[in-house]
């Protein structure tokens, strides 16, 4: 692992200032990944209640109703 970040760090090194600042810009926008603020809890329910419906195609998903609020609180 460490010779491949001394590689990395060499490579880097020898960027040209255009390809550097390339490079941060999508260096940055790898860290601004929005975050969801749904609890993992939440989220595992949702998808074990669709992995239920799936297998039984037949029932009802009872959180459709507010299925629009959660697309919001998941956006």
């Amino acid at each position: 692992m460490d010779s491949t970040i001394e590689i990395l760090k060499r490579k880097i090194e020898s960027f040209t200032p255009e390809l550097a600042e390339a490079f941060i810009r999508i260096v940055d926008n790898l860290d601004t990944t929005p975050k969801s603020n749904v609890p993992q809890f939440q989220l595992d329910e949702v998808f074990e209640r669709i992995k239920f419906h799936k297998e039984n195609p037949s029932t009802k998903l009872d959180f459709f109703e507010n299925i629009s609020e959660f697309e919001k609180i998941c956006a």
